[in-house]
């Protein structure tokens, strides 16, 4: 039977009893251990897709798992032929799976997000000449052309605000945080960053955040997620097979 992946751990963490994770009815969670190394699998569902349930039971196991001891967390969906294409992965790469799991071990990761608002579009247009120029040109002349042209100025004067108070944010995160990662591009968000934290900073760094998103409330929405599995820290592909 096809293996479904969770991710990768130390041998001596224990994955808890009543794990349950992703199927219908949820499926059971279990250790795949090759010598220092355990990989935390299930049953592979037939038919598996990407629906909320699943998704959160993916999510509910790592957490579980990661909360008592180093996890290198699979994303969703990761299918590996049988247990001996797992096994045979952690053997041969067992130096690299070590050291990925010491370099996130005691950490965790925190996710940023910020996207522009439109409060204070007053303010914006004083202090850029360019869209009080064009501002004017739409009074004296309006038109289709002038408005395309002053909606998409004040849209790129959003962004660079929302992205100048995003580095202000994460300026704050990476002084307190072991490891950034740049995500990938969102839509509608300026930044998407994640920052690898040792576990007694969260605090610090919920803090900080918490400061600093309110008095920039009206430059960008600002979200913090987490503490999160260290996905974007683990560095390993997924092993063979899947």
């Amino acid at each position: 039977m096809s293996i479904y992946l969770y991710g990768v751990t130390r041998a001596e963490v224990p994955v808890p009893r009543d794990a349950r994770g992703v199927g219908d009815p949820p499926g059971k969670v279990r250790k795949l251990v090759a010598g220092d190394l355990a990989a935390v699998v299930g049953d592979a569902p037939e038919g598996l897709r990407a629906r909320r349930r699943y998704v959160q039971a993916h999510q509910s196991v790592l957490l579980a798992v990661a909360a008592a001891g180093p996890l290198l967390p699979t994303r969703f969906g990761v299918v590996v032929a049988d247990e001996a294409a797992v096994t045979a992965r952690l053997h041969a790469d067992a130096a690299g799976y070590t050291s990925a799991l010491e370099r996130v071990a005691g950490r965790c990761e925190l996710n940023l997000k910020a996207s522009p608002v439109e409060a204070g579009l007053a303010d914006l247009v004083r202090s850029d000449p360019r869209l009080q120029r064009l501002q004017q040109e739409s009074r004296r002349r309006p038109g289709y052309d002038v408005s395309i042209r002053l909606g998409e100025a004040v849209m790129a004067g959003l962004r660079r605000r929302a992205a100048g108070a995003a580095q202000q944010v994460a300026a704050a995160l990476t002084a307190l945080a072991d490891e950034v990662a740049p995500g990938p591009d969102v839509p509608g968000c300026v930044l998407n960053a994640s920052f690898l934290v040792a576990a007694d900073r969260v605090a610090a760094c919920r803090a900080a955040f918490d400061s600093a998103a309110e008095k920039l409330a009206d430059r960008a929405e600002l979200r913090l997620t987490g503490p999160l599995p260290c996905y974007s820290f683990s560095g390993l592909p997924a092993p063979a097979g899947a």
